[in-house]
């Protein structure tokens, strides 16, 4: 009897947890889909609807390059993107702890906007799920151990505003026809290989040094000081992301894959890589 008492307990509480667990993810699935869903509802209309490449004359040499390379003309605007990953994200602060994860992610080009969904294993069954967002104008990070316990969670901040919208430029490789002058970016030209972008989004700017490399392509980004949460205060710091083996998509040269780190007095600490499984585009109508 005792023994099919102690069965009958774990038995009992695999399945509580069991449905903990599924209830905490389907909240979470429900609160990344009121995000998305507010993504959606406060897109604009895409003008002009397809790229002409009369628009990129006198843009400085490499970003003039870069646009020759990546798009043809007559190529429809990306309105919105789907993605899908699975890379490696670096929890350590002192020493380098790598763990899997899986993501999806949506981005709106105008307003400029995206929500990353992630799960990152910490332990077979565990889970730490994290959303990183940038909607209406405010950035927000949250991290959760499987829904349940708040980990972290950063919003409304000037800070997350700006390096929020930081992350949309830099990855606006996966969307290129967003970096257009028409789209709002300005460039401004530095040598045969860098030139600068900025972006305004309400109260917001941000610039970033793009490099080209010798097929024309965008191989970083970079920004001298982007905020990082350091012993819970927000230092400004230099960051890195870096793009390579690009395939087309929808008719566009996108990077598949692609590495973020910070740039820090002992040297790079590389915390995010990633390769992109899957895309899902909507165009300009």
């Amino acid at each position: 009897m005792g023994l099919k008492l102690v069965l009958l307990v774990v038995f009992t509480l695999f399945i509580m947890i069991t449905a903990l667990i599924v209830y905490t993810s389907a909240r979470w699935r429900t609160v990344s889909d009121k995000l998305r869903a507010k993504l959606e509802a406060v897109r604009v209309p895409i003008r002009p609807t397809t790229y002409d490449a009369h628009e990129i004359e006198g843009l400085p040499p490499p970003v003039y390059r870069y646009f020759c390379t990546v798009l043809t003309n007559g190529q429809p605007m990306v309105a919105a993107v789907r993605l899908t990953q699975e890379g490696r994200f670096n929890r350590g602060e002192t020493r380098a702890k790598w763990s899997r994860f899986t993501a999806s992610q949506m981005t709106v080009t105008r307003q400029p906007g995206f929500n990353w969904d992630a799960r990152i294993g910490m332990a077979p069954g565990l889970n730490v799920m994290v959303r990183d967002a940038y909607i209406t104008g405010e950035g927000l990070l949250q991290v959760t151990l499987l829904g349940l316990a708040t980990l972290a969670e950063i919003r409304g901040t000037p800070e997350m505003a700006q390096g929020e919208l930081m992350r949309f430029l830099a990855e606006a490789p996966w969307c290129p026809t967003a970096l257009l002058p028409s789209q709002g970016v300005r460039w401004e030209a530095i040598d045969d290989t860098c030139a600068i972008a900025t972006l305004t989004d309400a109260s917001t700017t941000v610039s970033l040094v793009f490099h080209f490399n010798s097929e024309g392509l965008i191989s970083a980004a970079r920004s001298p000081a982007r905020h990082r949460m350091v012993n819970g205060a927000m230092i400004p710091t230099p960051w890195q992301g870096r793009f390579w083996n690009y395939e087309v998509r929808d008719g566009m040269r996108i990077p598949l894959e692609g590495e973020v780190s910070w740039e820090l007095p002992e040297g790079l600490w590389p915390y995010w890589r990633c390769r992109i499984m899957g895309t899902h585009y909507d165009f300009a109508r």
